[in-house]
């Protein structure tokens, strides 16, 4: 009994360990820009929607969050389309108090393009795609960088659901696509770690009665 016991502390206690990691997600898309947007190549016919997901780790002490995102049909060389409209011109996160879906909201922090705040070191990494049109870009906000504000200050908007990932083109100077950044999802291994606690536990309990 004792044995299982230990086993289960040790379940639970990796299970605190592993939650220790906050993993954030967004899906950009058209439609989530204010006002929605519809893309069209230069000469006004249409052109392929544009859309992405974005992965965001915040780290245990809240000092650094990385990201990673990837994005489809917006040119991230200007040489994947003969169009100039879909062109990868910037990408910022913004948050407010109010900056929930639909609502628009300042730069927070910018990791591509102008403002630059991915300086401090410059983490920004961009892989274009080796066929098809787009790519992927990762950096990491650092505590130090920020446009105007911090990490530590915008935490509690990106936490709560009140910021968001917007990725800019020639066409569109205010915002391609955008992505709500969501409220926070366990990594796959809590789960498993949660399960073989609680399972454990339940054993101790069976021994008991």
């Amino acid at each position: 009994m004792i044995k299982i016991a230990c086993v289960a502390m040790a379940c639970l206690l990796g299970s605190a360990a592993a939650q220790a990691v906050t993993v954030l997600n967004a899906n950009l898309t058209n439609a989530q820009e204010n006002p929605p947007v519809i893309p069209t190549l230069a000469g006004g016919a249409p052109r392929p929607a544009s859309f992405g997901t974005a992965t965001f780790t915040l780290n245990d002490a809240g000092t650094a969050m990385s990201f990673s995102a990837s994005i489809f049909n917006i040119d991230f060389t200007g040489a994947q389309t003969a169009d100039v409209n879909d062109n990868l011109v910037s990408g910022h996160l913004h948050a407010s108090p109010t900056s929930v879906a639909g609502i628009n909201g300042p730069v927070v922090w910018g990791f591509f393009g102008a403002p630059l705040n991915d300086n401090n070191p410059n983490d920004v990494v961009l892989s274009p795609f080796a066929s098809g049109v787009g790519g992927i870009i990762s950096g990491k906000w650092d505590l130090t960088e920020g446009n105007n504000t911090t990490l530590t200050a915008q935490l509690p908007n990106i936490l709560g659901g009140r910021a968001y990932i917007n990725i800019h083109t020639t066409q569109f100077a205010g915002g391609e696509i955008r992505g709500q950044i969501m409220a926070p999802v366990p990594e796959p291994e809590t789960y498993a770690l949660m399960l073989c606690g609680l399972a454990a536990l339940a054993m101790v309990r069976r021994r008991r009665r």
